[in-house]
């Protein structure tokens, strides 16, 4: 199983009220994390457009387990936890540099045409895509 990380640039704007990081960042870091993981393997979603795709968000999951506060180091951990050609499942963990798991979660994605948002298989339309998924995932 391939494990992408990248550091994440807290910016004190992003806390809210309480101190802490907004909710809300955590889904943009699952973003950040999924592209890096992308780009580590050769592939982007600029190349997936340019052809007249998209793979939109189906479902996401986060469970917070503590915040992030302004001043903290943290990393996204990302990975392809399933694929089964027409759905893939990202796992991400937002963690501290000694490990300690800030949030966790999945997103579900699927293919579409740009054109008419009609899902497509990623199996078919992305075979090499797809099986660089299969040799990564979990």
């Amino acid at each position: 199983m391939y494990i992408s990380k990248k550091e994440i640039q807290l910016l004190y704007a992003d806390t809210d009220m309480m101190g802490v990081m907004y909710h809300a960042n955590y889904l943009k870091w699952f973003e950040l994390g999924r592209t890096q993981l992308i780009e580590d393997i050769g592939f982007s979603y600029v190349a997936m457009e340019e052809k007249g795709y998209f793979a939109p968000v189906y479902d996401v999951y986060c469970v917070y387990k503590k915040p992030v506060r302004y001043g903290d180091t943290a990393f996204v951990k990302t990975w392809v936890d399933s694929n089964d050609g027409l759905k893939t499942v990202y796992g991400y963990k937002i963690v501290n540099e000694e490990d300690m798991i800030y949030a966790e979660g999945t997103t579900t994605h699927i293919v579409v045409k740009k054109d008419n948002f009609r899902p497509v298989q990623f199996k078919k339309s992305f075979p090499e895509w797809f099986q660089k998924y299969e040799e990564i995932k979990k």
